[in-house]
């Protein structure tokens, strides 16, 4: 048996309360944290760094904002270098991407909408690429391919939901996804899930999106950054 995640069954329905939706802007938050940026910037100038790579404003500052990092190299009192030049900052490090070692700057978070129970054997999402071993607790979540959650991802990567690892399961939909709480999980809608972060903040790391996709951590978040919904803190 397969269900759709948004229409709860009658069987899966059972014992459990009814999904109430959350009225919620529908698209995930692209969160730039500036103090990361700021202490990116510091740590680079201490290392000797004193120009960044005009390259980094290149696609909205890879999604990151380009007024933002503009403003952000200006406190530092750094200056701009032409593409490419030799000994200038890069926007790996700046944007704290994997394999440098810089403070990840962004973090995506969407909302969990709605739970629902779903029974051992039955499916979610287009196709039913996932079909659920055990009876479990599943979420339907803020943010898909239109905002850059990769379609890829699905059944490959988790999301951290009150402080718990939670896989994305199932294909990845336009604007949502559907992620597998456990048997147990209950969260309620509007509880935040956390895509990719900073990992010493115990979100999700970003690598887990490279190697899933193949694609780059650069490419990643300059989608997410235009897609989302951009905030700063």
């Amino acid at each position: 048996m397969s269900v759709d995640p948004l229409r709860p069954s009658a069987e899966s329905s059972r014992g459990a309360a009814a999904p109430v939706a959350a009225p919620l802007d529908p698209r995930p938050v692209a969160l730039i944290r500036l103090a990361a940026l700021a202490q990116n910037l510091r740590d680079a100038r201490e290392a000797g760094f004193a120009v960044v790579d005009r390259d980094v404003l290149s696609a909205d500052a890879w999604g990151h904002g380009a007024g933002i990092v503009e403003r952000a190299v200006s406190s530092a009192g750094m200056a701009w270098a032409d593409s490419g030049r030799a000994g200038a900052l890069g926007g790996a490090r700046l944007f704290g991407l994997p394999g440098s070692s810089g403070r990840p700057v962004m973090t995506l978070t969407g909302r969990v909408i709605m739970t629902k129970l779903l029974r051992r054997g039955e499916g979610v999402s287009y196709g039913y690429t996932f079909r659920a071993p055990s009876d479990t607790t599943i979420a339907l979540v803020r943010g898909g391919y239109g905002q850059g959650i990769v379609r890829r991802l699905g059944n490959r990567v988790a999301v951290r939901v009150e402080g718990r690892d939670a896989p994305v399961v199932g294909r990845v939909a336009m604007d949502v996804c559907v992620v597998d709480l456990g048997p147990r999980g209950t969260v309620s809608p509007g509880a935040p899930a956390v895509f990719f972060g900073d990992p010493d903040q115990g979100e999700p790391a970003l690598g887990s999106w490279t190697a899933a996709t193949g694609l780059s951590a650069d490419e990643i978040v300059a989608i997410v950054g235009v897609a989302a919904r951009r905030e700063t803190s």
